[in-house]
Formats: structure tokens, sequence, C-alpha cells
């Protein structure tokens, strides 16, 4: 099949981070521990939220699910990369490609969504507490969640049509460990002018509708912490948010960095690291993150291993 004298690309070939077999191995043996330990992590915040009911509160309900986001968020690339490690036969056909790059779309979006939710229950503790209870209602924090899903899946319907409803040519290679939108565009066969506007577009609603009501939120969550008079009471207010500031800043700086940088796009390595951040690190950090110097999560945990060991 030709178009303008060049053959339409029906697979695509991934090649991860590296071609030599031993560096391969390592990898595979780096990857798997990352994958397992991001799994391991997420997976015990559910669980400790679920069993335990002093964690029954609209924060941890977010945290829960964010956990529970991450926990297969990180599937959609681990899993390719160790395939990719392994596997002689580095192939990738378009439809698989497409349900990566859906998946992939959807994840980001649903998290994005997910913080911009999560700022608000936190500007509504720290500003409004005698309102918190009523406010943050089962139903609202299920409405938030839910709505950050369907963002997500409306988002990622909207990318994939418009990313492969075009024809891609030339060498099909791409030097990369996921199908991402940056090497994609360069495989396609016509102008991406028209393209690139739409997912600009889209993008830049996406990021407006999610980061502007969060700096709000912060703003007025700083305001608030400052205008206590008591240094403890200052402690303890920023610490209810603080974890919540790392996540947001380590997730949309990384977003920002790879997707607003041109030079990204021109520098395969730089492209391949910076993803990196976004993809596994973040759902890796994010329980340590919201764990790390919580004390309700601690006791949860020593809890739960005190009854597993009472267990005869």
């Amino acid at each position: 099949m030709e178009m303008e004298n060049r053959t339409v690309l029906t697979e695509f070939i991934l090649l991860g981070f590296s071609a030599n077999p031993h560096m391969q191995l390592v990898l595979f043996g780096l990857f798997l521990m990352l994958y397992l330990a991001t799994m391991c992590g997420n997976m015990t915040l559910v669980v400790l939220i679920l069993i335990d009911t002093r964690l029954h509160t609209p924060m941890y309900f977010f945290i829960g699910n964010l956990s529970f986001l991450d926990f297969w968020y990180t599937s959609v690339y681990s899993l390719r990369i160790l395939f990719t490690c392994l596997s002689r036969d580095k192939r990738l056909s378009i439809p698989g490609c497409a349900a990566q790059f859906f998946f992939s779309c959807m994840a980001v979006y649903t998290e994005c969504y997910l913080l911009a939710s999560m700022s608000y229950d936190r500007y509504v503790a720290i500003c409004r507490p005698l309102l918190y209870s009523a406010k943050m209602s089962t139903s609202l924090c299920s409405g938030l969640v839910i709505g950050s899903y369907i963002g997500g899946v409306l988002n990622g319907i909207a990318h994939t049509a418009n990313t492969f409803r075009m024809s891609f040519c030339g060498d099909n290679t791409i030097d990369h460990f996921f199908c991402d939108v940056l090497p994609l565009i360069k495989k396609v066969c016509t102008d991406t002018r028209a393209y690139v506007k739409i997912i600009s577009i889209l993008d830049a609603i996406t990021v407006i509708s999610c980061l502007l009501p969060i700096i709000i939120s912060y703003l007025n969550i700083l305001v608030a912490i400052l205008r206590i008079r008591s240094a403890a009471g200052r402690r303890k207010a920023f610490s209810t948010f603080a974890s919540h500031l790392v996540s947001v800043t380590f997730f949309f700086g990384s977003l920002l960095f790879m997707y607003s940088n041109p030079s990204s796009a021109t520098h395969p390595e730089s492209n391949k690291v910076g993803s990196l951040f976004y993809t596994l690190i973040n759902p890796l950090l994010n329980p340590v993150i919201y764990s790390m110097r919580n004390k309700d999560v601690k006791e949860a945990f020593k809890k739960a291993i005190y009854t597993i060991r009472s267990q005869p």
C-alpha cells in the first residue's frame, strides 16, 4: 500500500531503552523491582484505607482512589517495558499501539482531574473546617472521582481518535518505551498542523481546568495557614496538604516539562527519561509521599501487622 510513494505502516518497533542484550537483562531486573514496589505500595495503601475505619474520611477516600489509579496506571507502561527487555520481537501493531495510547491518555488525564478534586478537598478541610463534613459528602466525593474517570475516558477517546485516524509512513522504529504522541507525530504521512492545533486546544482546556482550581485552592490554603496564630496549628494545617502539594508539583511539573518543551521531541533519550517521571516514578512515590509523614496511615499499618501476627 502506497501513499505519496511511501509505504503506509501497519506496525511499529519500540526500541525501548537499550539494544544491548546484557543491559536489557539489567533493565528488566530494575524495572521489575520498580513495578513490584509500585504495585505493593499502592495496594497496601488501598487495603489499609478499606479496612481501617479511622481512614474512612474524604481525604483518604481520594488518596485510596489515587493509589488504585496508580496501581493499573503503571501497568500500562511497565508490562510493555518488561516485554521489550526480554523479547527479541519488539513489534507492536497499530491497533496495539492505539490501545496503549488510549489507556495512557486515560490514566494521565484521570490523574489530572483527580488531583484537582483532591486540592478542593484540602481547601475545604483547611479553609472551611466547620463545613467540611457537610460539603465533602459521600455523594460529592464519589461524583468527583467518577467525573475524573469520565474526563479521562473522553480525553483518551478524543486523543486516540484524532491520532490514529491518520496514516503513518516511513521508518517504523519508535525510539521510545511506549506509544507517545511526540514520536508518533513524526511518522504521520500528511501535514500535522491541524492535528497539532486540535491537540493543543484539548490539552490547554484540560490543563487550565485542572491547574486553575489547584492554584486557587493552594493560594487560599496558604492565606488560611498564615492567619493561624499558633505555630503548632500552622504546622498541623500545612502537613495536611504538604503531601498533596509535593505530588501535584511532581506530576504536573514532569508533564509540563515534557510537552511544553519543543526540544524534547528531537532528543529521544531525554524524552524517555522525562517520560519515566510521570509514568513510573510518580506512581512509585505517591504511596511514600502520602504515608511517610502521615500518623494515621502509620498507625493503621502497625495495627494491620499486629493483627496478622496475632492470628493463630
